[in-house]
C-alpha cells in the first residue's frame, strides 16, 4: 500500500545512515520527501527528474541508507500499483537506474517485443557505449534474464538483415577495447564502403559492410565513414538515399546513431511526439538517451531541424498526461 503524506511523521522509519554514506542535508530533505510523496508523481518529477547521474547515485545510496530498500524497487513497486500514472512511474523508474540496468531493461523488452521501433532501441546500446559499458549491460542482461544479449538479439525481427549488423557490431565490441584507431585503414575502409554500393545488380554488397562492421572498433567506423565524407564529398547517409530495402533501411539507423547522435535523437523524438499511435514508452528512452549524449546539442538539432524549442514541442503535443509532460519537460533541462 502506498503511504500518505499525511501518514509519514508517523511511519518513518528511524534507521541511521552507516557510517560508508556521507549524508548531505539537501539528499536527505528529498528522499525523505521521496517517501513521504511517493504516491504524488507530480512530486517525484520535482525531486528526481532533474538530478544528474552522481546526484542519483547518491540520493540512492542515502535512500537505501535511511528507509532500507532500493529507490528503484520503490518506484517499480508504485508504477505496478498505479497502472493510470504507468507512463510518468515507468519513466521515472528507467531514469533512476544504473545505466547497465537500464540497458538490460530496454534490451528484455526489445527482444520481447521484437518491432523496428525495438531494434532501434538495441541499436542504441550498441553504438552508444563504450565496450567496457556494454559489458556491464551485458552482465546485467544476463543476470535479469538468464540469457545471454549477443544471442537474443538474432531473435528481433529474424527474418530482417538488422540483427546481422547488430551481431557484426557484438563481434567488434568482443575484439576491440582500446586500440588505436588508424587512418590509412580508414581511407582503405571508405573505399570498401564505397564500392559496396556498386553491386552489378544494384543493390549493396552486403557481406562487405558486415565484415567491415565486425572488424572494425567504433571509432575506427566513425573515421571511416569521416574519410568517405572527406574523398567522395557527401555522407554515406546521403549515399543510401536513393536506395530502398531492408538492410539499407537497417544500416541507416546504425550509422545515423553511430556518427550524428544529436540528430538521431532529436529524429527520434519528434517522430515520437507526432505519431498517430502511443510512443511513449519509445519516447521516454530517447529522452534519457538523449540526456547520455548530451541534451544540449540535441535541444539544438531539434530546433535546427524542426523550428521549435523541444520544450515547446513537449507541452503542444503531450496533452493527455500532465505528470508525464512535465517529466518530460524536467529531462530536457537535465544533464546526463
Amino acid at each position: 500500500m502506498l503511504i500518505s503524506s499525511q501518514s509519514f511523521t508517523s511511519t518513518l522509519p528511524t534507521m541511521v545512515p552507516s557510517s560508508s554514506v556521507t549524508v548531505d542535508r539537501y539528499d536527505e530533505k528529498v528522499c525523505r520527501e521521496i517517501f513521504a510523496n511517493q504516491n504524488q508523481p507530480n512530486h517525484l518529477v520535482l525531486v528526481l527528474a532533474g538530478q544528474s547521474s552522481d546526484e542519483k547515485r547518491q540520493i540512492k545510496e542515502l535512500y537505501r541508507a535511511i528507509h532500507g530498500e532500493e529507490l528503484v524497487e520503490l518506484l517499480l513497486r508504485i508504477k505496478e500499483a498505479n497502472p493510470e500514472s504507468e507512463p510518468v512511474y515507468f519513466g521515472l523508474w528507467l531514469w533512476m537506474m544504473e545505466q547497465p540496468e537500464r540497458d538490460a531493461v530496454v534490451a528484455k523488452d526489445a527482444v520481447e517485443r521484437g518491432s523496428a521501433d525495438d531494434y532501434k532501441a538495441i541499436v542504441e546500446i550498441y553504438v552508444r557505449r563504450k565496450s567496457s559499458h556494454l559489458f556491464a549491460s551485458k552482465q546485467a542482461y544476463f543476470a535479469k534474464c538468464r540469457s545471454h544479449m549477443d544471442k537474443d538479439i538474432l531473435s528481433v525481427e529474424p527474418e530482417h538483415p538488422g540483427p546481422k549488423i547488430l551481431a557484426a557490431l557484438a563481434t567488434s565490441h568482443r575484439s576491440h577495447h582500446d586500440e588505436v584507431i588508424s587512418q590509412h585503414i580508414a581511407n582503405c575502409d571508405a573505399k570498401r564502403l564505397n564500392e559496396a554500393l556498386k553491386k552489378s545488380d544494384g543493390g549493396m554488397d552486403e557481406s562487405s559492410i558486415i565484415e567491415i562492421f565486425s572488424k572494425r572498433s567504433l571509432p575506427q567506423l566513425r573515421l571511416a565513414f569521416s574519410c568517405y565524407r572527406h574523398i567522395y564529398g557527401n555522407d554515406y547517409i546521403e549515399a543510401l538515399e536513393d536506395r530502398s530495402g531492408n538492410f539499407e533501411d537497417s544500416l541507416r539507423v546504425v550509422i545515423q546513431c553511430m556518427c550524428t547522435p544529436y540528430e538521431y535523437y532529436s529524429e527520434m523524438i519528434y517522430m515520437s511526439l507526432v505519431a498517430e499511435v502511443d510512443k511513449k514508452v519509445v519516447l521516454t528512452r530517447v529522452m534519457i538517451g538523449s540526456v547520455e549524449v548530451g541534451m544540449n546539442k540535441v535541444k539544438e538539432a531539434f530546433q535546427m531541424r524542426y523550428k521549435v524549442k523541444l520544450e515547446e514541442a513537449i507541452v503542444e503535443r503531450v496533452l493527455d498526461d500532465d505528470n508525464y509532460r512535465d517529466f518530460l519537460v524536467a529531462l530536457s533541462n537535465a544533464s546526463g
